[in-house]
């Protein structure tokens, strides 16, 4: 029940805080919604970055030219066969622990051409991201000539693979499809 007293009395003031706080939490709440919504995008560009770096530098490491079968030459842009200056390089420059230099060529070329493409599209993507994890270290300790810029390149390739091994591919990718048909 109130009194003539209650009345007369105007009501406490809430503080600065308690009059904010509900914006506050509006906004954050949007704030959370938007990123939640860019996650799906960061996580195939953090993919791409590195896939395009490994894909490249594969690339550069192999021969192009044609075959012939049946009386037809066949033209093909790239293959998974290190060219000979690649073989080279792990010859006299490249010093890959454990394993001989014409097999660290197969195997270095093969890797750089295959597994960015499975981080890419989000296939196996933790798989590969592990791989190329593994196979940046050995990048990194197999060429001593690294500079120093060079070395800053392999550390956020190693950061992002780390962050996907940990994370996982995201939504946009075939994982993420693939578990998605198998729970229906």
């Amino acid at each position: 029940m109130m009194t003539a007293t209650d009345l007369l009395n105007p009501p406490p003031q809430r503080s600065f805080w308690a009059k904010i706080t509900p914006a506050l939490e509006k906004a954050d709440a949007l704030f959370h919604k938007a990123v939640d919504g860019l996650t799906p995008v960061a996580d195939v560009l953090a993919r791409y970055w590195v896939a395009a770096a490994f894909f490249g530098s594969g690339l550069t490491k192999t021969i192009t030219g044609s075959f012939t079968l049946f009386g037809h030459t066949f033209y093909y842009p790239l293959s998974v066969f290190p060219a000979e200056s690649t073989f080279t390089l792990f010859e006299y420059e490249y010093q890959v622990p454990l394993l001989p230099p014409a097999l660290a060529a197969y195997l270095g070329t093969a890797a750089e051409l295959l597994l960015p493409v499975f981080l890419l599209l989000g296939l196996g993507t933790r798989y590969a991201a592990f791989a190329l994890f593994v196979f940046n270290i050995v990048a990194v300790v197999s060429y001593p000539d690294l500079m120093e810029a060079g070395l800053k390149d392999h550390q956020v390739w190693g950061l992002l693979l780390l962050i996907t091994l940990c994370h996982g591919p995201g939504k946009l990718s075939l994982d993420h499809l693939i578990s998605r048909l198998i729970r229906r």
